[in-house]
């Protein structure tokens, strides 16, 4: 009869990292099953003629073999197509900077992860994020890993407990090149070799080619628009604000003597806002859809931080709760190029606190102004 507590699903990707995962939870005396998910057919990724699966699944499947463990083959494109492409294309037409990887890993990856661990008898799920997991106060919390250059807590944060209870991280406490010195070690000299996976695991090549391509019509439904400046002046033409990011400076095909950067896009006029670099800083920030284990706990925080994108530093902040549910966020030292739709991640140290969405930031003056003696009474009972 099998032991379902000794059985763990690995999500298995055929990369370095899940590859890793599966030889050591094995040498840990898990019986290992592995299921690697078909979610996009990247061309280059079917390296041989007539090939009839993606390179990854062929060397995933190549090691399952050969360390003896089930493997299993979950064809989701199609779901993923709906779920994550999907909401990738709305979040640029609706003027936002989408977080694919951070909505694919509670609305998709681990979520199927997770229903494949039932399917399979499997009581724990392993993949291989660099990120650790504390228990404390009856809750499971998301710590940052070992290895802060490839640490992926940042992605994690829309976990929710019943997945975070089940999940196992055997790579928390390494980094990159003591997990590639590993696989050497263990036998696998060619996977240690192997590359870095794509940022975005559906975009080959630059996000506007990926929104023609799958949204054949952008040109025509929103085409062409203006840029203009901080008051509203009409400064030159733009191909449609979903080709724009907020800070960004290169490709916008404009000159007029000095950098210019993207400050604000405008759906509804489609319309591109412009200006100097230090027009992008702010002390302040408004965050929704929090999810959090304890948000009073992320609000009283003394040592509070936030990452604003992936592989930026923490800044430390403060946060008050309005009354409509968002975060106000003031920075200790000014931020810059905050991007609607983009993950705000709260930390204690390298504690994860929660996070949630970058929200608009219309009206964000008057919000802090509007709120600045709540801000100083909520921060004098905290300090008191």
């Amino acid at each position: 009869m099998q032991n379902k507590e000794k059985r763990v699903l690995v999500g298995m990707s055929g990369g370095i990292d899940s590859s890793a995962v599966c030889i050591m939870l094995q040498e840990q005396g898990y019986e290992v099953v592995g299921v690697t998910m078909r979610t996009w057919d990247v061309p280059s990724h079917f390296s041989r003629p007539g090939q009839e699966l993606p390179d990854e699944i062929l060397e995933a499947r190549e090691l399952a073999e050969r360390l003896g463990i089930e493997h299993h083959i979950a064809d989701v494109r199609e779901e993923f197509r709906k779920v994550i492409v999907q909401y990738f294309i709305d979040e640029y037409l609706n003027g936002r900077t989408p977080n694919p990887c951070v909505m694919c890993n509670p609305l998709f990856k681990e979520r199927i992860l997770c229903e494949w661990a039932d399917r399979t008898g499997c009581a724990r799920v392993a993949t291989g994020h660099y990120c650790r997991l504390e228990d404390r106060n009856g809750h499971r919390y998301i710590v940052a890993g070992e290895d802060m250059t490839k640490d992926q807590s940042y992605f994690l944060w829309k976990l929710p407990q019943e997945i975070l209870c089940r999940m196992i991280f055997p790579l928390g406490g390494m980094t990159k090149a003591s997990v590639r010195e590993y696989l050497a070690r263990k036998g696998f000299e060619a996977k240690a070799r192997g590359g870095e996976s794509m940022e975005i695991c559906f975009i080959e090549k630059d996000y506007r080619t990926f929104l023609k391509e799958h949204c054949p019509d952008i040109d025509t439904r929103i085409g062409e628009g203006w840029f203009v400046d901080s008051k509203g002046l009409k400064i030159g033409r733009h191909k449609g604000f979903p080709y724009y990011t907020i800070g960004q400076r290169k490709g916008l095909e404009i000159a007029v003597g000095h950098p210019l950067y993207v400050l604000k896009i405008n759906p509804a006029k489609n319309t591109v806002m412009l200006g100097e670099a230090g027009q992008l800083n702010t002390r302040y920030m408004l965050v929704e859809d929090i999810n959090t284990p304890n948000l009073e706990e992320l609000l009283a925080c003394p040592r509070l931080s936030v990452r604003i994108r992936y592989r930026s530093k923490p800044l430390p902040c403060e946060a008050i709760r309005l009354e409509d549910g968002r975060i106000l966020v003031r920075f200790a030292e000014e931020a810059t190029a905050i991007a609607p739709g983009q993950s705000a991640v709260f930390y204690d140290g390298n504690l994860l606190l929660g996070g949630g969405f970058i929200a608009s930031q219309q009206g964000i003056k008057k919000t802090a102004a509007e709120n600045e003696e709540k801000f100083q009474s909520y921060l004098s009972d905290k300090r008191d």
